[in-house]
């Protein structure tokens, strides 16, 4: 092979530069959550200011299509303000450049409908507009609902800060003209705070608002506000009865903390016994949601006369002993009858009022310390019975057919099983016990934890507890 010789360089010669070619460095995307912030504002002055502070909604990626990444976009800032009069929206983007990448560039306007859908403005100067062009939004939709309550309901007396009388709830049957228009501007707010939640369907006349508005006097026409709401579906039970479910609730994020979701469950509560419904139930309730409800409810129960001589009973057979040297503990559950007559009255479902019947001996305990082991192997037996679905406390009888050389097809064993588990005709050891036995024992803490949060906050407003 013939190779093409270069000239020698001479002394004189200055050596040629080498042209150096660039790469532009992988584009890795940012995540939504890191560049959008978003304000919940109530006039066009707040639109901007220093003052207001972004809000913290749930996971933004979730929205955003593929790894919840956006693409193609150097120093991408996104602040979203929401106007919490009409409900409507602005987003201003700014970024310093793009770069049409491997992964292109993502679209985020259609990335920003997902979440606000129509409510999103896209001019600047015309969302300004609403503050003054849709200051009567709310007042309007909510003229034909139905007030429930106005100011204090009698269980929120001790939530001072929500006892003022500029509170209203009001209810609007979802399938109304208004209630559906509303219900599609709250959607946004509905994908943001409340996590894993779905739009309902505003074609089902089914589901119920209850909106809770705060009406500030004006120079003008009073303001009408949405500080929170809830959407309640009502169902039939056979033969002749309603249930009511709580799907979704939330206080907007610059009223969380002044006792308004109490008041909202308090509100629901008393309908419910109004109405004189099968039982309320709630659809997934999260821990926060599920504590607020649980310290109202055990408020009620403490006040529900016919249930204490069932909770002095279970108090003076767990102080009698050591519970937790018996080889069998009682259950310690209310009586059927119990159940019976706290759903009939309260409307308290029985699942939640299991939970809250733990409470209730925990309370009536004094002094704790001294039951506390004893109480401690009580929990850890429902636990344990939530665990396998059964009653661990019922001795059965078992037939296991067991290998045998002697006639194999009659050879069996009769034992009786000490938690009551039936029908599992392989017996074997679990070389995984003591990872069970400590994952056991983490949720028996984490409960003990959630029974003294409860207890420890039903206590505070009510010393008698």
């Amino acid at each position: 092979m013939v190779q093409k010789k270069q000239a020698a360089a001479g002394p004189d010669t200055e050596p040629k530069k080498r042209r150096r070619v660039g790469f532009s460095p992988a584009d890795t995307g940012v995540e939504a959550n890191e560049c959008i912030n978003i304000y919940l504002v109530s006039s066009k002055e707040e639109v901007d200011s220093p003052d207001i502070s972004c809000v913290k909604p749930v996971d933004l990626n979730d929205f955003i299509d593929g790894d919840g990444k956006i693409y193609g976009y150097q120093g991408l800032k996104i602040n979203v303000w929401i106007n919490s009069i009409s409900l409507h929206s602005y987003a201003d983007i700014t970024y310093q450049s793009t770069t049409n990448g491997e992964k292109g560039i993502t679209d985020l306007k259609s990335a920003l409908q997902n979440i606000f859908a129509e409510t999103i403005v896209e001019n600047k100067e015309e969302f300004l507009q609403t503050f003054s062009t849709q200051r009567d939004f709310i007042r309007n939709m909510v003229s034909d609902g139905e007030v429930m309550q106005s100011g204090a309901t009698d269980g929120s007396s001790n939530n001072a800060e929500v006892v003022s009388s500029d509170l209203q709830v009001i209810r609007m049957q979802i399938g109304s003209p208004n209630a559906g228009l509303l219900y599609s501007r709250l959607v946004p707010l509905v994908l943001l705070f409340v996590d894993g939640s779905n739009p309902i369907d505003v074609t089902d006349p089914d589901w119920h608002l209850y909106l809770l508005i705060q009406k500030k006097e004006d120079k003008e026409d009073p303001l009408y506000r949405i500080v929170g709401f809830t959407a309640i579906y009502k169902f039939f039970r056979y033969p002749d009865r309603l249930r009511m479910r709580l799907s979704q609730i939330l206080v907007l994020p610059s009223f969380q903390g002044k006792g308004l979701g109490t008041y909202l469950v308090e509100v629901v509560n008393n309908v419910a016994v109004a109405e004189n419904v099968y039982d309320l139930t709630v659809e997934e309730p999260s821990e926060k949601f599920q504590h607020i409800r649980t310290c109202v409810d055990i408020n009620r129960l403490l006040a529900f006369d016919p249930i204490k001589p069932a909770i002095d009973s279970a108090v003076q057979t767990l102080t009698k002993g050591k519970l937790s040297k018996r080889a069998q503990i009682p259950r310690f559950t209310p009586p059927l009858n119990a159940i019976e007559k706290v759903r009939e009255s309260l409307k308290i479902n029985k699942k939640h009022f299991l939970n809250c019947w733990e409470i209730l001996i925990y309370l009536a305990l004094d002094p704790i310390d001294k039951y506390m082991e004893d109480y401690t192997s009580v929990i850890t037996n429902h636990v344990r019975s939530d665990i396998l679905g059964k009653d661990i406390e019922t001795p059965k009888k078992q037939v296991v057919d067991v290998p045998s050389e002697y006639e194999p097809e009659t050879s069996f064993v009769v034992f009786k099983s000490l938690n009551g588990e039936e029908g599992n005709t392989n017996v074997q050891v679990d070389e995984n016990k003591p990872d069970q036995e400590q994952q056991l024992k983490q949720l028996v803490d984490e409960r003990i934890r959630e029974i003294k949060l409860v207890a420890e906050k039903v206590s505070k407003i009510s010393p008698k507890a």
